[in-house]
């Protein structure tokens, strides 16, 4: 468990540092050699070793011939131990960018896939002794998390119509359950997850471009049902303005006639070419 210390200021130590060398060179002038030497080097290797400066959002973690002693956090300039082992830990944010990986979706159609994700350290004590080298930690389980979440939700609902929620459509969901699956996976070392959310998405080269085009012929048909129930509505309010205000009497075959020629013009993707009738309607 992640343990705060506070040392001793390196200020004042420095000042006595500085008293000890000028001693011991004082000494070493005036004949005093022996007495100078042990004066310098008890100067220069057990108290010069144990100064220590730490800059804003980052700590050292003190230990002594293998025991935990705690952590520093607050920025300075410190003086500890001279023989306690001082590894640096940095509390920065640190942005990830997982690289795009070739996954399966729930629905089996390989994909693509990348994310960003950005993280700090929490607990020191974990990030420091949990796990082994907690960058390369972060980067692994990020990536499981991406395979994972991926398997989960389809890529999007043209196969798997019943889905409320897909990798392409339905965004913050998936981004706040990608950061939930990566946060359970650093909790043992200590790593508290700011942000993740995917950056890249997209079906693999061997299918893109089926997919594509099944894509272009859904909206096509989607597009085309607006354009048919449109063309309907407009027939029925034509035929009841006609017969409302009595401009002509169709029969039911004059009526099936007119129905085919409205929906061709209204349906039709290009210009209607009018065929003048100088005769009669039966002609």
């Amino acid at each position: 468990m992640e343990k705060t210390i506070k040392p001793t200021s390196g200020w004042v130590m420095l000042s006595l540092c500085i008293l000890l060398l000028a001693a011991g060179i004082a000494l070493v002038v005036t004949k005093q050699i022996a007495l100078g030497v042990i004066v310098l080097v008890l100067d220069i290797a057990l108290i010069t070793p144990g100064f220590l400066a730490i800059e804003p959002n980052s700590s050292r973690v003190m230990t002594l011939f293998g025991a935990y002693i705690g952590t520093i956090k607050d920025s300075g300039f410190y003086f500890a131990n001279p023989f306690y082992t001082k590894k640096k830990v940095s509390l920065r944010a640190v942005t990830l960018d997982v690289h795009t990986i070739k996954v399966n979706d729930k629905q089996g159609n390989p994909i693509m896939i990348g994310a960003v994700v950005a993280y700090r350290v929490r607990d020191t004590f974990k990030a420091a002794f949990a796990v082994e080298h907690y960058a390369d930690f972060v980067k692994i389980q990020s990536e499981a998390a991406i395979r994972k979440l991926a398997g989960m939700y389809s890529y999007d609902n043209l196969e798997d119509e019943e889905a409320t929620v897909t990798l392409r459509a339905n965004s913050d969901e998936i981004n706040h359950q990608l950061a939930h699956e990566i946060s359970e996976r650093l909790e043992i070392a200590g790593i508290e997850v700011i942000e993740a959310r995917i950056n890249n998405l997209a079906y693999a080269t061997e299918i893109a471009q089926a997919m594509l085009q099944r894509q272009q012929a859904t909206a096509i048909v989607a597009a085309r049902s607006k354009i048919v129930e449109g063309a309907v509505g407009m027939v029925e309010m034509a035929l009841e303005h006609l017969s409302r205000k009595q401009i002509i009497e169709l029969d039911e075959e004059k009526k099936a006639a007119m129905v085919s020629n409205l929906l061709v013009v209204l349906c039709g993707d290009k210009n209607a070419q009018p065929v003048l009738n100088t005769g009669t309607l039966h002609q």
